[in-house]
């Protein structure tokens, strides 16, 4: 198994060289079924720009086949997904935006006793068990070959973010955010899932195992890994649905992470949005939300088993990434690691020479991420990086 995203090798920022999206390229709103698409558009009063009204209703004609697949997917496979079981408990790759929490899942998940839920999966997550063997090799040929953000290759097989397939399930997510990026605030209760009404957390409880089944009938029982950096900020409710769940956590120099956020957010509301971002606001929502997140994140980490946590620093990862997943197998105590060795070291070996993009921060900014994020600076060593 090859899942590896390939970092690019030349000198300049790869953010800068990122595949823009075109009109035909799929976004994470074409699986969505009608019972999804249509109340997520209404609980937003169809706040669709002019010029992007014909993705709008490109996605309002596949619906119904969506639909049409989905039920086929509940008689063709509906018992088996009911009879599965999420054994063992799922890994979490946790960290910020930009932290390299895709690198690492990529290089984990070399390991066959591991599956993962694929693009295709998460794009499609009501139906991908029935049309995988359908639809995915017709559709790769409108497929953008690399990532927006950071020009990272991109397939449908490749790992991706759960939480993707939860905005295309039509529940709330700080995600569709990326759909409205004009609309502040939008579904922030979800983004650490504190303070939701029981109902509402159960719902999302309830959709989110009843992916994992899938992912783990479509990986024929296989420990599932996952990452989806908003899972950070979630570990309490994680474990109340996964007790023996393990965590690995990805640190990386915050100076690097806030202009790469910023990136990201500009880029993924500008090629998945059916608004023409005005970004206000952006750079505060980014600063704010990554206090939130560790603060609910280093509160969660006192109750989770020192055996189901592990922690890795980008910059270690990138220089020996051999050495960092051996130290995630020992920590989780994961068998195994001989026998995926061989292709680490491949990896490893394809990775020399890749260089870290480089970030212009103002004085001002920079002074910002010191004084608002000095307790992540602090706690992990991250002091001097910004000079």
């Amino acid at each position: 198994m090859s899942t590896m995203v390939k970092p690019r090798r030349r000198p300049q920022s790869a953010e800068k060289t990122g595949t823009r999206a075109m009109p035909w390229h799929p976004r994470m709103w074409h699986g969505m079924t009608m019972r999804a698409w249509f109340p997520m558009m209404a609980r937003q009063r169809f706040a669709v720009s002019p010029s992007r009204a014909i993705m709008a209703v490109i996605i309002s004609m596949i619906s119904p086949l969506n639909s049409a697949l989905a039920l086929s997917q509940k008689l063709v496979w509906g018992k088996k997904i009911r009879d599965a079981k999420i054994e063992p408990d799922p890994i979490f790759i946790v960290g910020h935006w930009r932290s390299g929490t895709t690198l690492l899942h990529e290089l984990l998940v070399q390991d066959r006793q591991f599956t993962y839920p694929n693009t295709y999966a998460c794009f499609t997550p009501e139906h991908f068990l029935f049309s995988r063997y359908l639809i995915p090799w017709w559709l790769k040929f409108i497929m953008p070959s690399r990532r927006p953000m950071d020009n990272m290759e991109v397939s449908w097989e490749r790992p991706q973010e759960d939480e993707f397939a939860l905005c295309a399930l039509g529940l709330p997510s700080p995600y569709l955010s990326f759909a409205f990026p004009n609309i502040p605030h939008l579904d922030d209760a979800y983004f650490d899932l504190r303070g939701l009404p029981p109902a509402d957390l159960q719902r999302w409880k309830t959709a989110f195992v009843q992916f994992l089944k899938c992912v783990s009938v479509a990986g024929q029982g296989r420990q599932i890994v996952l990452k989806t950096p908003l899972h950070t900020a979630r570990i309490d409710t994680l474990r109340e649905l996964f007790p023996n769940a393990k965590f690995v956590h990805i640190v990386r120099d915050p100076y690097v992470i806030f202009p790469s956020t910023v990136r990201t957010w500009q880029r993924m509301s500008e090629d998945e949005g059916f608004q023409r971002p005005k970004n206000e606001g952006l750079e505060e929502m980014i600063l704010s939300r990554f206090t939130r997140m560790y603060e609910v994140f280093e509160d969660s980490r006192t109750r989770i088993p020192p055996d189901n946590f592990c922690e890795v620093r980008y910059e270690n990862l990138i220089d020996d990434p051999v050495a960092q997943l051996r130290k995630v197998y020992d920590r989780l105590g994961l068998d195994g690691f001989e026998c995926v060795l061989p292709a680490l070291e491949e990896r490893a070996a394809g990775m020399r020479g890749f260089k870290v993009n480089r970030h212009k921060l103002s004085d001002e900014m920079r002074d910002q991420i010191t004084e608002r994020w000095g307790d992540f600076i602090s706690r992990y060593q991250y002091w001097g990086s910004g000079d």
